[in-house]
């Protein structure tokens, strides 16, 4: 089967696993993702492939930051799915950065919503509504 992603992976560090993969647990739950591998505390989740990549620290053992100005999308299929995904991600210890609704100035079919999680990463839920 093709992947149908342009990306391979994308991978974040985080601060605090014990936190941080219980909330990614849930939250992406809302989009049916799950874990698909696990290798020494690092957890990839996705539907098919494994796509999101959460980490306990940095490759090189640097403290876990985040980037100003980069964001995360996770598509979704219904305006109910971008809907449980803010709400899971509030309920989950998530910070609100953008309540679910139209946003036409990314094009008449977006419908999205914007998190943060625990560590301060900025996660988007989208789904096109064509």
């Amino acid at each position: 089967m093709e992947n149908p992603s342009i990306l391979n992976h994308v991978s974040i560090a985080v601060s605090d696993a014990d936190i941080s993969l219980p909330f990614y647990d849930k939250v992406l739950a809302t989009i049916g993702a799950k874990r698909l591998a696990e290798h020494e505390g690092t957890v990839a989740y996705g539907k098919m492939f494994p796509e999101f990549w959460v980490h306990p620290a940095p490759f090189n053992g640097g403290k876990a930051e985040v980037a100003n100005g980069v964001h995360f999308s996770f598509s979704t299929s219904s305006k109910e799915e971008v809907q449980a995904f803010h709400a899971m991600a509030l309920e989950a210890g998530g910070i609100d950065d953008g309540a679910p609704g139209p946003r036409p100035e990314y094009g008449e079919p977006y419908y999205g919503s914007f998190v943060r999680d625990p560590d301060g990463h900025k996660l988007e839920a989208t789904f096109w509504d064509e």
